[in-house]
């Protein structure tokens, strides 16, 4: 098994490269592109209200974000279920503009929306938020009754808590320690695998909250096992989970606001290299 893990998420499959290719999509809401060195990003200016805006004397929302963020992603998502039109900002987090330290003091992470000129921060904050403001469009993200808003908080939290710690640590380690997060991983993977049940997602016949927290897991973790040589998801282990993130993958909302996945590996090819050279 260690041999294994070691010739094997913080961010959140089917891996290979026919996976990747499969699931390669340019990212369509931005405003900037990524330079080669994709830790350079070019920030698009800050988008000024234009000639309608100051007419009707309301500001256009705007997301701030960097376009390899799942936290991001799932934000994009969310409006794109709402109908939500919107600037979309690039932000460098190197060379942070001063409209994104104005709105996120605290944290200073992404993303961060801007509604009638007020900042929400923390994605899933931000997720809750639209679905309140924009209630009766679209569809409701979070269930109507309260026991199921609560589990589907409960589970974005476990996504966040207890799966994506061990992912990222077995893709960022090598050896033992890459070993006991590679079983940490399975273990809590095994959870959702049960709670999926037989939904089509986990709101049930269409992407809810829940499905927008852990929708990343159906790209990064693709490109983490092509990395390390190692499948994590795979459909006999985990058949509910792999339907799941074929069927996620394949709606025409997610593949829209995708990150450019041949952008995304080397990335993380990087960071891994990163961590493991320490």
């Amino acid at each position: 098994m260690a041999a294994a893990a070691a010739a094997a998420v913080h961010d959140w499959g089917k891996g290979g490269d026919a996976a990747l290719n499969r699931r390669s999509r340019q990212l369509t809401h931005t405003h900037a592109r990524a330079h080669d060195d994709f830790f350079h990003l070019e920030r698009a200016r800050v988008p000024t209200m234009d000639h309608q805006e100051l007419e009707e004397g309301v500001e256009k929302v705007k997301l701030l974000g960097i376009w390899s963020s799942p936290y991001v992603v799932k934000v994009m998502w969310a409006l794109s279920i709402k109908g939500v039109e919107y600037d979309y900002i690039e932000e460098d987090l190197r060379n942070k503009s001063n409209l994104f330290l104005e709105c996120n003091p605290v944290h200073k992470k992404v993303p961060v929306l801007i509604y009638q000129g007020k900042p929400i921060a923390e994605s899933d904050v931000i997720l809750e938020f639209i679905d309140d403001v924009w209630k009766d469009s679209g569809y409701r993200i979070l269930p109507e009754d309260p026991y199921e808003r609560a589990m589907a908080r409960f589970w974005s939290k476990f996504g966040l808590d207890k799966l994506s710690p061990p992912i990222w640590k077995w893709f960022t380690t090598q050896g033992k320690e890459q070993e006991d997060a590679y079983e940490a991983a399975m273990e809590q993977l095994l959870v959702l695998e049960k709670v999926l049940d037989e939904k089509k997602f986990f709101g049930g016949e269409r992407i809810g909250f829940v499905d927008l927290s852990l929708g990343s897991l159906s790209y990064v973790i693709p490109i983490y096992e092509d990395i390390t040589g190692v499948r994590l998801i795979t459909s006999d282990k985990f058949p509910r989970l792999s339907a799941w993130m074929e069927g996620f993958l394949g709606l025409p909302l997610v593949k829209e606001h995708l990150p450019p996945l041949d952008k995304l590996r080397p990335r993380y090819q990087a960071i891994r290299e990163a961590f493991l050279s320490k």
